[in-house]
C-alpha cells in the first residue's frame, strides 16, 4: 500500500531533509492494538477519528493518545515485568517505560472501556460497563482524575503482563503535529466488552486485521501507514495468543518515515523488516 506522493509534498519534505525547515518537536504517545479471536485470525478494535480532529481526522486508528505528566507517577500498583525490562524492550529510560505502559492502559480504558487491571496480579476486572465506571472513565478522559488515583481508589493493580511490545513510529518530520508513538498489543480480557465511548471517534468497529487492510486497499477505510502496516503484520498470525507470543521478546527502535525516490516514484519509506510483507501485498494487487 505504498502510494505515490504529490510533488508539492515531496518538495515540502525535501526542505526539512535539507535543513531549510525545522521539524516540530514530537509528543510521546502510546497506542494499543486490542485483539480478539475470529475465524479469520486476530480481529482488531478500530476507532474512526472525528473528521474535525487536527491530526489524522477521519482515519481509523487503535486506542491511544499522548503521555500525561501524571503517567510518570511511580506509586502505581504494578504487576508483571519490572519497568527496567520494559525499558530494554521499548528503548527508553525506566521512567519513560513506566509512563508509556500507564498511558497505554489508561488510553485503552478511556477510548474503549477496556481496563487491563485487576484486584491482584492474577485477576482482571470482569465488567466495566456500570455507571460508576463510566463516571471514572469520563473523569480520566477529562483529566479531572489521575490514573494512579483511580486504580488506588478501586484497589486495582496495573496488569502490565497483559501487554506486549510491538513497534515504535514517529510522525514524519514534515508534519506540523508529530508524535513518537510506541505500539503495544493486548487481547480483550474475558468478560469485558468494548464500548463506543471516546469523544474523539465518530464510530468504532472490530475487523479481522487482514480484512481491515483489504478495506483500506478498496478505498472503504482510511488509515495512516503505521496503522495499515501494523494490521498487515498482525494478520500474519493465527490468533491473538500468537501475536502476544511474537511480542514477548521484541525490542523496538523508533522509526521515522521519510520520502524516498524521485518524481512519480516518490513514496514513504517503511521499516526494513516489513519490506517482504509490503512486496507480497503489492504483488497481489493490494
Amino acid at each position: 500500500m505504498r502510494v505515490s506522493l504529490p510533488p508539492q509534498l515531496v518538495a515540502h519534505a525535501r526542505e526539512f531533509a535539507e535543513g531549510r525547515r525545522t521539524p516540530a518537536e514530537p509528543r510521546d504517545a502510546a497506542t494499543v492494538i486490542l485483539m480478539r479471536a475470529s475465524a479469520d485470525g486476530p480481529s482488531v478494535y478500530l476507532l474512526r477519528r472525528q473528521t474535525s480532529m487536527a491530526f489524522a481526522g477521519g482515519m481509523c486508528v487503535f486506542p491511544g493518545g499522548g503521555v500525561d505528566p501524571r503517567d510518570f507517577d511511580s506509586s502505581v500498583a504494578w504487576a508483571g515485568r519490572p519497568p527496567g525490562l520494559w525499558a530494554a524492550q521499548l528503548g527508553t529510560s525506566e521512567e519513560m517505560a513506566r509512563a508509556l505502559v500507564c498511558a497505554a492502559v489508561r488510553e485503552t480504558f478511556e477510548e474503549s472501556g477496556v481496563l487491563l487491571a485487576g484486584p491482584s496480579g492474577s485477576e482482571v476486572v470482569a465488567d466495566t460497563t456500570g455507571d460508576d465506571w463510566e463516571a471514572d472513565r469520563r473523569a480520566l478522559e477529562g483529566k479531572e482524575l489521575a490514573f494512579t488515583s483511580f486504580l488506588e481508589r478501586r484497589g486495582l493493580v496495573l496488569r502490565t503482563d497483559l501487554l506486549g511490545v510491538w513497534s515504535a513510529w514517529c510522525t514524519p518530520e514534515f508534519e506540523p503535529r508529530r508524535f513518537r508513538t510506541w505500539f503495544f498489543v493486548a487481547a480483550l480480557p474475558p468478560g469485558q466488552r468494548t464500548r463506543d465511548v471516546s469523544s474523539e471517534s465518530s464510530s468504532v468497529t472490530w475487523l479481522p486485521a487482514g480484512a481491515a487492510c483489504d478495506a483500506v486497499d478498496a478505498g472503504e477505510l482510511g488509515m495512516m501507514p503505521p496503522t495499515y502496516l501494523t494490521c498487515l503484520e498482525v494478520a500474519q498470525h493465527a490468533s491473538p495468543d500468537a501475536v502476544l507470543a511474537e511480542a514477548e521478546g521484541r525490542v523496538v527502535e523508533m522509526f521515522t518515515p521519510a520520502v524516498e525516490g524521485e518524481g512519480a516514484d516518490a513514496t514513504m519509506s517503511v521499516p526494513e523488516r516489513l519490506w517482504p510483507l509490503v512486496a507480497t501485498r503489492e504483488a497481489a494487487g493490494g
